[in-house]
């Protein structure tokens, strides 16, 4: 017979622990970023969340603005999808302020959603000082004025030269506009003048017609209507001059007015551009202006001429 035997172990309890819970977050929690000054230069430590690392960048307040780190920001590290920069109230700062003006008080660097907060430490002690600013704008006048020196004469020459070409070529344009704008200003003026005339011969018959009506055909009781009504129709003649050309009817500007109409009438029958003359003729004066001025002693640095009254 076959005995079967069993053993019996005890079994040991087993302890296990519950499941680890662990939250996250979308949100990068907030931090400082370290501004400090390195060889006179404000320098930013700020950390890049693609690389997990912090990268400094040099900043120059008097060229840089609040666009340039930005651009450097996001050039830098392509994974700064949004960048922005925050005063302390959370007001957003534009991207034309320099960054000179944004270091004046603590502001705060909104990266993809993180913000940080940068402390701007103290201008009298990390700045550079107000002589030391005064030394290079007396630095950069004085690169200013020895550029001048060296490159002025070259560039009153070169571009005297140019004004001196664009002047020719003016004055030929305009050499044969000028002959036909002489003949019909001539005969805008023949036409005018005797306009004038024929005025003076018409009113000089009137009154012959007049006098002769009043002391050898009919008597002045006669006559004295007739010259009334004469007067009364020369004033309407002279108010519907006003209404047609919104101008006084003074003997100037009425030959003027003829003038320009016996010049422009001669003008279109010759097919003679006067706008083309006009355009001509103000870039012509506009060149000579340059040209003078550019002649002029206090351009070339020379003493001031003497001005002497005509004899």
């Amino acid at each position: 017979m076959c005995s079967l035997s069993f053993q019996i172990h005890p079994r040991q309890p087993q302890w296990r622990c519950p499941p680890q819970v662990v939250f996250c977050s979308t949100v990068a929690p907030s931090s400082d970023v370290v501004l400090q000054y390195k060889h006179g230069r404000p320098v930013l430590a700020v950390p890049l969340p693609s690389r997990q690392e912090s990268c400094l960048f040099f900043l120059r307040p008097m060229l840089m603005t609040v666009g340039d780190l930005i651009h450097d920001l996001q050039r830098e590290d392509p994974g700064v999808a949004s960048v922005s920069v925050l005063t302390k109230d959370g007001v957003r700062v534009a991207n034309s302020t320099s960054i000179d003006s944004l270091l004046d008080k603590d502001f705060q660097l909104l990266i993809n959603d993180a913000v940080y907060n940068i402390h701007s430490p103290e201008r009298e002690a990390s700045s550079v000082s107000s002589e030391h600013v005064v030394d290079v704008e007396d630095m950069k006048h004085m690169v200013q004025l020895l550029h001048t020196a060296l490159h002025l004469p070259d560039h009153h020459l070169l571009k005297e030269r140019q004004l001196l070409e664009r002047l020719d070529g003016l004055k030929q344009d305009l050499s044969p506009l000028e002959q036909v704008k002489a003949q019909l200003a001539r005969s805008a003026e023949f036409h005018s003048s005797r306009t004038l005339w024929t005025g003076v011969a018409l009113l000089s018959v009137q009154g012959g017609a007049l006098a002769w009506l009043t002391w050898w055909v009919y008597s002045w009781d006669v006559m004295e209507p007739v010259t009334y009504f004469l007067t009364y129709c020369t004033s309407i003649g002279v108010f519907a001059y006003y209404v047609l050309t919104k101008q006084d009817y003074v003997y100037p500007d009425a030959k003027d007015r003829q003038f320009l109409y016996y010049f422009h009438k001669g003008a279109k029958k010759e097919r003679f551009n006067v706008q083309k003359y006009n355009e001509l003729r103000e870039e012509l004066a506009s060149v000579e202006e340059d040209l003078r001025r550019l002649r002029n002693p206090t351009q070339l640095q020379l003493p001031v001429e003497q001005i002497q009254s005509q004899p």
